[in-house]
């Protein structure tokens, strides 16, 4: 292939066009018309900045690659947009919310809902149609924003990061280029701001060069399980229910939710600890029968099913953070683990590391100079921060849950009463996929069974049609297994192929080739929501950007 790729050289350069990348952008560029504004009227010394801010995302539209829990938390929007007259697209208040404990038919409401599920004052939305909206201000802002650009490599020279290297399009199945091939852009950029979510390619290579995670303890995450159903009656939006209990044992980590829009649109999906140690758990079909019960399948009884996905969600906490920064780099939101998973909200945090972030580019710009030294500032400003506090109240709670549900409980209790500290501090993680038992260790199957009705309970290929998931079918699978045999000569007789159950839209399958077994992956089918290498107990699936555009779209999520 031609080795000749177009060059652009901007300034900021943020990857991924989520909250977080778009909070920074936005931010960033405010202050640096208050600073032109300043310098114009001589209340501020210093030169005219005109910086070329650029966000590219992989997605084939903004916001058709954004999935996440929707009761928003707006303390973080209320910052960014002080004294700007917009206001975000929430769909309702939340006027109601309640805590359930589910038994395989009965469900019994809790006295009270616990303060980290209380909801009262948060807003119910689309981040979809949050991050659309958030564009736009960008926009308005004169920051440039390109979906349908999805970035395979980060560029160094020597130490630091100059940008990132688009992925080629127009490559066959078997590598070659066909007759609409075009080499993936370079662009150049003075800092490189990460904002593609959890497990992601670039900050992968960034932790592999700069040792970002080397003094943090091991993420580990939950993968949510989502539907989007309408409803033929009227609701009341803003009402949020969370649930404890079925489908999920003492052994499995999670919770369902739903949550009312306006329209009759209702949110609904389940959240699963990727930390189970059974390799047969297969979190869509437990989704499946979350529906089944009578409390949910009321909820939604007469609906039809809209849209379907999962992600990822990194739920170490603070102390599985990553180092923040490197010379010519950045990390923002999911990407950097800002997340709380006591209340399992994010986007909040995700816009306050956006604007920590931005007010360090700022004085770097004003600078001139992107070095770590001058960026180290972020983790500065991120120590003395609202979410750096809300953070440390909860720097245990989730690795509490590693050692049982009950030991959880206990552990938790005792961490809300001594500030987050508890009886151990840190108390130690273990990687999720490490934890997962071998077959010959597991007691007959007792997993859930569900008759499929294409109705409310859908098996994964149908439920993958309401993704909208779309590949370029001729094109290299973007997810790299690094040795497949081990797959078939090791997976299957230690694990059974969990890959066949962990993946929420049967990219992975075991087939047969006569009498030999064949590994087979449907790359096309991807959701994009990276359990598959966070799970692998082998560690040997990687997965990378495909060819721009492709994927799911989740605009109405």
């Amino acid at each position: 292939m031609s080795s000749d790729r177009e060059q652009l050289e901007v300034d900021v350069l943020f990857v991924g066009a989520g909250p977080a990348s778009l909070s920074t952008a936005l931010h960033l560029a405010r202050l640096i018309k208050d600073h032109n504004q300043a310098v114009e009227s001589r209340e501020r010394e210093g030169d005219i900045l005109t910086p070329v801010l650029l966000v590219v995302e992989k997605g084939k539209e903004i916001g058709a690659h954004t999935l996440s829990g929707a009761v928003v938390d707006p303390r973080g929007f209320d910052a960014l947009l002080k004294g700007l007259e917009s206001r975000p697209p929430y769909e309702a208040k939340v006027r109601n919310d309640a805590l359930y404990y589910l038994t395989e038919t009965k469900a019994f409401r809790a006295p009270f809902t616990p303060p980290p599920l209380q909801n009262h004052g948060y807003y119910v939305a689309s981040l979809g149609q949050l991050v659309k909206w958030l564009a736009t201000l960008c926009e308005e802002h004169e920051v440039d924003v390109y979906p349908g650009f999805p970035a395979k490599e980060i560029l160094f020279d020597g130490d630091s990061v100059i940008g990132v290297r688009m992925t080629d399009s127009g490559v066959g199945r078997d590598g070659e280029p066909k007759v609409n091939y075009e080499p993936g852009m370079d662009v150049k950029a003075k800092v490189t701001v990460l904002g593609e979510g959890p497990k992601g390619t670039l900050f992968g290579q960034a932790d592999c060069k700069f040792g970002l995670s080397s003094e943090s303890q091991p993420q580990i995450y939950a993968v949510g399980v989502k539907e989007l159903w309408r409803v033929d009656r009227d609701l009341e939006p803003g009402v949020v229910y969370h649930s404890l209990g079925f489908p999920l044992g003492l052994n499995e980590l999670g919770g369902g939710f739903a949550y009312t829009m306006q329209d009759g649109l209702i949110d609904l999906g389940l959240v699963v600890g990727l930390d189970y140690k059974d390799p047969r758990t297969d979190c869509h079909l437990l989704l499946q029968c979350f529906k089944q019960h009578p409390f949910i399948r009321n909820l939604i009884a007469g609906g039809e099913l809209v849209s379907y996905g999962a992600k990822a969600i990194p739920e170490g906490g603070i102390y599985a953070m990553p180092r923040l920064f490197a010379d010519g780099l950045l990390v923002v939101g999911d990407s950097g683990g800002f997340l709380n998973s006591q209340r399992l909200k994010g986007i909040h945090l995700a816009v306050e590391s956006g604007m920590l972030a931005a007010e360090t580019l700022f004085e770097a710009l004003v600078k001139g100079d992107s070095s770590a030294q001058t960026l180290s500032a972020y983790e500065a400003r991120f120590k003395s921060s609202l979410a750096r506090r809300e953070l440390w109240k909860v720097r245990n709670f989730r690795q509490s849950f590693q050692r049982g549900f009950w030991s959880g409980m206990f552990h938790s209790a005792l961490q809300m009463l001594s500030g987050g500290r508890g009886l151990i501090d840190p108390m130690p993680i273990t990687p999720g996929h490490t934890l997962m038992r071998r077959t010959s260790s597991l007691a007959i199957s007792t997993l859930p069974e569900v008759d499929f009705d294409g109705t409310t309970t859908f098996d994964k290929l149908s439920s993958l049609y309401y993704s909208d998931t779309s590949h370029e079918e001729d094109q290299p699978s973007h997810l790299l297994i690094r040795d497949p045999q081990i797959c078939i000569d090791k997976c299957s007789e230690e694990f059974g192929n969990p890959c066949q159950n962990f993946c929420p839209a049967s990219v992975y399958e075991i087939t047969r080739d006569g009498e030999q077994p064949r590994f087979q992956v449907n790359s096309s089918n991807c959701i994009h929501c990276k359990t598959c290498e966070i799970m692998d107990p082998y560690q040997i699936i990687l997965w990378t950007p495909p060819e721009g555009g492709g994927g799911p779209d989740w605009k109405k999520m």
